[in-house]
């Protein structure tokens, strides 16, 4: 378990401040309190990278919640979205707890989304990989149920905009989520897929079209494993209880370029 996972509940939120430590305190309600009591005598003087898990795990959660409420209502597709992220993190029965009352507290009317997302830009201290990786999570939240209205396209836009994410580079994004979401089907519904509907997806996985040149190809997989790469992603601050999370993603990322690639004959 990381650093994150020990950490007492109310000295998380004490020591990152903040809107976010704010909303973490209050989502973890008495044991705030006991937090605060069990700091007594102890030194508890987090690093940079242990403020970047912090931050990470609270506005991910919280920012998932207001997300899922964007078209006016929580679907269940969109409440087991946030719960297997929890179960990959495998998170401790007060973190998860954490984790649920975060998402619930981003669905508030007067959730505070533009002072959590810039502290959380400020927290990462232009760490873009932690940046994409948290909107790639927000898109996935938005496309949980099936359906991408255009409230939940304005929100993911604006949250974008505030993170410093272009709409550019939010499409490529948002196309390789879609790609993802189809690629990463199993059993007869992927069976049936036509090799050329595979392989189409392969290459939005990718973020290339299929007309790139073969070194194009390859300079893209190799961007997109080292931007995904779990070790990379946690020494810039990634939760390690979010590893799975980045493992999974590299295995969706090495499938489609083998796909590519055999289509190819290279």
């Amino acid at each position: 378990m990381s650093w994150l996972g020990k950490l007492v509940g109310g000295a998380f939120g004490f020591m990152l401040g903040g809107p976010l430590g704010a909303i973490f305190g209050a989502s973890v309600g008495h044991q705030f309190d006991a937090g605060l009591e069990g700091m007594a005598g102890e030194s508890f003087n987090p690093g940079d990278q242990q403020r970047v898990q912090m931050a990470f795990f609270t506005a991910t959660f919280a920012v998932m919640g207001h997300v899922a409420k964007a078209d006016g209502r929580v679907s269940n597709e969109e409440i087991g979205l946030a719960k297997r992220v929890m179960d990959n993190m495998e998170l401790n029965p007060e973190l998860r707890e954490a984790a649920v009352q975060l998402f619930q507290q981003g669905k508030q009317v007067d959730f505070p989304l533009a002072e959590v997302l810039r502290q959380f830009r400020v927290e990462c201290h232009r760490r873009t990989h932690l940046v994409r990786m948290f909107v790639e999570i927000q898109i996935q939240a938005a496309f949980a149920d099936g359906v991408y209205d255009a409230k939940e396209e304005k929100l993911l836009l604006d949250i974008c905009a505030q993170l410093g994410v272009s709409r550019f580079e939010y499409q490529i994004i948002k196309g390789q989520v879609q790609a993802q979401h189809r690629f990463q089907q199993s059993g007869e519904q992927f069976q049936a897929k036509s090799g050329l509907s595979k392989l189409e997806d392969a290459y939005a996985v990718l973020g290339i079209p299929p007309t790139a040149e073969d070194a194009d190809v390859k300079k893209a997989y190799r961007r997109l494993m080292s931007q995904h790469h779990p070790d990379k992603l946690v020494a810039k601050g990634l939760p390690e209880e979010m590893m799975q999370m980045a493992k999974q993603k590299t295995q969706q990322i090495r499938k489609a370029y083998e796909t590519i690639r055999e289509a190819r004959g290279f």
